[in-house]
Formats: structure tokens, sequence, C-alpha cells
């Protein structure tokens, strides 16, 4: 850490908890049976399906049941510079989002076309997409994921959470239609501004990112100096960057990096108390109960984007 880099703690990091940490538990993969057919594959972290998780897969797809997690793990690391065989529109209205809000496009006649206005960058097993649904009913809301099979899961989780929407029998209580929220498998780091327009978003999470703890990784980082410049591109004025993480040098990292930024300025405590981004989460994300659970800390700074300068 450059040593002339500002204190982002100061009298007390919004919502910072220093509880003592634990290790995360062990969890072991599932056993493979005697009947189970494997496929031979060159690196089985590549993301190619082999074996019970791929009949598994297979066999629940359309299904109300929720997925299993299990069957859907894969390394938490990913190379941001490597070629991941993404497709990618060209320009931001060249994506068919009706794929994914089928409920909301077309419009209906006489209505403005709704966007997604709240991005979750690295989004993981979908955790912070599917508490935000019911709090923002109204609002489109989509998940980016580097990792094939995490994606995967959280399409599924949403396909299944619809369903069961649809399912529920009369006198039982309503639960939310989940239509709102959506996942893409996309590299953030490369390509946001092919899909969301300038000034589009409200809202930006980035929970518990890659912390790259070797100074030679932290270019791959998901916030730089350019890459905070591309967030100020596709948050409107007024819109907020949230950051969480349980490293603080990734905290400070962060918290300097858009602190510099003449676009953003950081939001006080006060001003996030009631937050509902804010309460979403510290609470309900998996990598957020998993620090919950060994007692470590939550380092949290948000910022807003300031109106554009006049030329």
């Amino acid at each position: 850490m450059d040593s002339a880099m500002p204190d982002a703690s100061p009298s007390g990091s919004p919502v910072a908890k220093k509880l003592k940490l634990a290790s995360a538990p062990t969890i072991e993969a599932p056993a493979v049976g005697p009947t189970t057919t494997t496929v031979a594959v060159p690196n089985a972290s590549s993301g190619i399906r082999t074996g019970e998780k791929a009949q598994y897969r297979e066999a629940r797809k359309g299904k109300a049941e929720l997925p299993k997690k299990k069957y859907y793990r894969q390394r938490a690391h990913a190379n941001p510079f490597s070629d991941h065989n993404l497709d990618y529109p060209v320009h931001p209205e060249a994506q068919d989002w009706s794929v994914h809000y089928p409920a909301y496009f077309p419009a209906a006649e006489g209505s403005t076309q709704a966007k997604v206005e709240v991005a979750d960058i690295g989004c993981g097993f979908g955790g912070l997409l599917v508490a935000l649904a019911p709090k923002l009913p109204n609002t489109l809301m989509l998940g980016l994921e580097i990792r094939t099979q995490v994606t995967e899961y959280v399409s599924e989780r949403i396909s299944a959470l619809r369903l069961q929407a649809t399912e529920q029998k009369e006198g039982e209580e309503k639960m939310h239609h989940y239509n709102n929220i959506s996942v893409l498998r996309a590299n953030a780091m490369k390509f946001a501004p092919n899909l969301f327009e300038r000034g589009q978003l409200s809202k930006m999470f980035l929970c518990f990112p890659d912390p790259h703890f070797k100074a030679r990784k932290h270019k791959a980082r998901i916030v730089s100096p350019g890459l905070c410049a591309e967030y100020a591109y596709i948050l409107r004025p007024g819109g907020i960057a949230y950051t969480i993480t349980d490293v603080e040098d990734l905290h400070n990292w962060m918290t300097h990096h858009f602190s510099e930024h003449p676009l953003f300025e950081r939001l006080t405590e006060e001003e996030l108390e009631g937050d509902v981004g804010v309460e979403t989460m510290l609470d309900e994300t998996e990598e957020g109960k998993k620090v919950t659970r060994n007692k470590g800390s939550k380092w949290i700074s948000c910022f807003r984007r300031k109106e554009d300068p006049e030329w």
C-alpha cells in the first residue's frame, strides 16, 4: 500500500465491524457414485460440465426446486485479463434484454421502456440480487459474473424462484415474482460500457471482490483510476457506488481510488443510515453471511456520483 495513501477508515469507517476472524469451514465435493458416468476433460476447472454435476443440472432444469450450490462450485478466482470467449454487444442498444426480463419487454403501449438500473458486479451466487428484488420491486437489476458455473447457478436460481411465484396456491402469502432480476456472464472490467449507457445506473455494487493480495496482482483489482472513470460513465449523477469487503487493505485501496476521482464523493455514516443497499449487502450476500459466521470484519464505503461539471 502506498504510504501516501490517506487512512480510509476515519473515525469510523461507516458500518465497520471489527471482530476476530476465524477460518472458513471446509466444504467437501459430492462423492461420485459407482454408476456415475464421468467425462474426461483437459481441465476440470474450465467450467465444462462433467459426471454427476452435469446429470444433476440437466435433471433439474425447469423445476421449481432451488438448485443446490454444491453442483455449481468453481474456483473462486478468475483472471479478468484472460480471453473468456464472452459474447457482448457492440453497444448497449444491441443487447437483447427481453430474454432476461420477459415481463418488462416490450413495454406496454404508451409506457416508457424499463432499463437496468442496478448492477451487482461480481454477483457470485446471487444473494444480493435475490434479497434486493422484493425491496426494489419495480427496478430492473442485473448481476454480472465471469465464472460459467456460478452464472448458471444464479440463472437457475432465478428461474426456480419465478416458477415458485407462479405456482403459489390460493391462501398462501404472496411471494415476489423475481421478474426484475437477471444474471449475465460478463467481464465488467472490460465490457461495462458495452452493456450500459451513459448515466444508466442508479446503484452499482462491488461486494467482497477478489483482494488480489500480491502487489503484482493489484492491477487486476476491480477498482482502479481507469475503472473509476468507467463507473462514473455508467452511473447517473446522484447514483451510488457501494463497496464492501472483509479485507481492510482492499477497503483502503477502493476508498482511496474512489475518493481521488473528481466525479465521486464519499457518503457519510449519517447519509448511509437506513440505506437499503447498505443494509442488504451487509447481511444478505453469501460472502457477508460467511464473514458474520466467522466473526470477521466488514468494511464499507459508498460514493455518490457528482453532477457533471459545467465546461
